[in-house]
Parts: C-alpha cells; structure tokens; sequence
C-alpha cells in the first residue's frame, strides 16, 4: 500500500501545524489570554503574573464603571454622587494600567470588557440590587489584590495592591452601611 506523496505532504503539514498549536497552547501567553476574570486567581507566579493583574484590574476598573451608568436611574444622592465618582475617577486609573502594560511588556491591547449584572429598570428593590453588586465587585477585587501581594515582587504593582485594597474595604464597609440603614440588611 503506497501513500500518495500529496497526502504525506498534508499530513506533514497538519502535524506541524498542530505542534505549533499545541505548544502554543501550553505557554503562558496562551493561558493570560484565557484568564478567568470570574475566578479572580491570578495564577502562578512567573513572569507573566503582573500583566494577569494588570489586565484583571484593568477589567475590574471598566466592571465599575459599567455598574455606575446603570447606578445613574438611583433617586438616592449617595448612590448618584458614588456613580459620578466612579465615572470620573475609574478612567484616571484605567490609563494608569495601561500605561504599566505598554513600558513593561510592550503590550497595547485592549482588554474586554467584564459581564457584569444587569440592575434592572428602577423599583423599590434597584439600591438595594447596586449596592449588593457592587459588595461583591469589591470584594473580587480585594481577594485579587490580596493574591498578587502574594505573588509579585515588582513595587508598583505591590503599591497599586494596597491602595485599591484600602479604597475597596473603606468604600465596601460604606456600602454596607447604607445597605443596613435603608434596607436593615
């Protein structure tokens, strides 16, 4: 039985081709572009770990903002005033990361926007819906900085770490004491 030389060809290239795939499938570029935002686990600690973060926080940072305009039917001046906050200041550091993600690895990329919960036409229960969303966004956040304080060594990243862990727990205990003021909860 003789192959013909055409298919021993295409089978050349179909194995070289899945050679490259899969090689590329078990490096750690390839695992940064799945990164599971939902998890907030930032992996092992190698060279590609400040960038995971970079690029989470970065999601995190947009995650906000996209809570925020919804937060804008809110009739309470607290959650209409906290919105305006976040989509004023979220921007400032969003660019901060991005920035950090160009020097150090060249990378210019945008990161794609989180799924976040959709609060719904406003009613009785809307504050009540922001307020526990954004709870649990705060605290995503401050378990991912608490895993990278873990991981990384490179100070800027360590320094952003403990400044948005300290604006999330301060802000989150805020939140939580709305939430038992106007829903005993």
């Amino acid at each position: 039985m003789k192959i013909s030389i055409y298919l021993a060809i295409s089978l050349m290239i179909v194995t070289g081709v899945l050679g490259v795939v899969g090689g590329y499938a078990l490096t750690s570029e390839y695992s940064l572009s799945m990164y599971d935002k939902n998890s907030m686990d930032l992996g092992q600690s190698d060279k590609w770990l400040d960038l995971r973060y970079i690029n989470a926080m970065i999601a995190h940072h947009r995650g906000a903002i996209l809570v925020a305009e919804q937060a804008e039917k809110s009739q309470r001046p607290e959650i209409q005033s906290l919105a305006k906050e976040i989509i004023k200041n979220e921007p400032v550091l969003i660019e901060e990361l991005y920035g950090w993600k160009k020097s150090w690895y060249g990378d210019s990329k945008k990161v794609k926007d989180p799924v976040v919960a959709n609060l719904g036409n406003y009613d009785d229960t809307f504050d009540l819906r922001f307020l526990n969303t954004v709870i649990a966004h705060h605290l995503n956040g401050v378990t991912m900085t608490k895993d990278v304080r873990t991981k990384s060594n490179r100070s800027e990243i360590l320094n952003n770490a403990d400044a948005v862990e300290k604006f999330l727990t301060e802000s989150g205990e805020m939140l939580k004491e709305w939430r038992k003021n106007w829903y005993n909860i």
